[in-house]
């Protein structure tokens, strides 16, 4: 019995010469991976449809093992995504945090549609730093981490100078920083940032001008609250740092 669905390409295995083995996320079912035979010859009808990154509309075969895809048609192809290595770079980490953060055949609707925003959001030259962020800190409740966000995690204070303690799990106001001295200081920027990316949602999102300085932060508070609590090793993340250091966007 073959089944209709959207779905979204997160990683492609060569299987022989002409097949591949393709992971997408889905809509209706999750996680599944599915053979796509032939789909590495270019005149392939599956050809298109199983080139990462891609959003598509798929009918599948679905086994007890490995699926089987049948047909596909391409609904955002994201080709931007594949040729500017800069962006690239951006989206295979967050596909690889998407695939390697949920488990198979467990539908998440809404991580679903936070991953196709975010990627349609960085082809449309949005800051990949912020929608990066966003997304990390979309990821926390489904791999059940919640930090506190909204005040100090210590004495509840909702007003002060704040920093972030990946040891107490969230914000330490100026009155509490004695809790823990390996905290990261915050700039009210990063701050405010934290908190409102962690309440509204990735529809709300317009164009926001951050500082260098201020991304950095964000970056630092989630690279080791990510380290420290969820265990994922992603090799897209040193690739990642990689093209940061050498690699700017006003060079595409």
């Amino acid at each position: 019995m073959f089944n209709k669905g959207e779905g979204i390409v997160l990683k492609t295995t060569d299987y022989g010469e002409t097949n591949k083995i393709v992971t997408l996320l889905t809509k209706n079912w999750g996680k599944i991976g599915v053979m796509a035979r032939g789909a590495k010859k270019p005149n392939s009808k599956l050809f298109s449809c199983t080139q990462l990154f891609t959003i598509g509309s798929y009918l599948i075969q679905l086994n007890r093992g490995l699926g089987l895809l049948h047909q596909g048609e391409s609904i955002q192809s994201m080709r931007r995504l594949r040729e500017d290595i800069y962006l690239t770079g951006f989206a295979a980490y967050i596909v690889e945090l998407a695939e390697k953060g949920i488990d198979e055949r467990k539908p998440n609707p809404i991580l679903y549609d936070q991953l196709a925003l975010s990627l349609h959001y960085l082809q449309e030259e949005y800051d990949p730093d912020i929608i990066k962020t966003i997304f990390e800190i979309k990821m926390l409740p489904i791999l059940g981490l919640k930090p506190v966000l909204h005040e100090c995690v210590n004495c509840k204070a909702k007003e002060g100078i704040f920093s972030f303690s990946v040891r107490e799990n969230g914000f330490l106001c100026h009155r509490c920083f004695e809790t823990d001295p390996y905290r990261i200081p915050l700039s009210p920027a990063s701050t405010r940032l934290l908190s409102q990316f962690a309440k509204i949602s990735l529809e709300q999102i317009g164009s926001i001008h951050v500082k260098e300085q201020t991304k950095k932060e964000l970056d630092m508070v989630m690279e080791q609250y990510y380290d420290t609590y969820t265990g994922l090793y992603l090799k897209s993340k040193g690739v990642l740092k990689q093209i940061k250091q050498v690699w700017k966007p006003d060079q595409n």
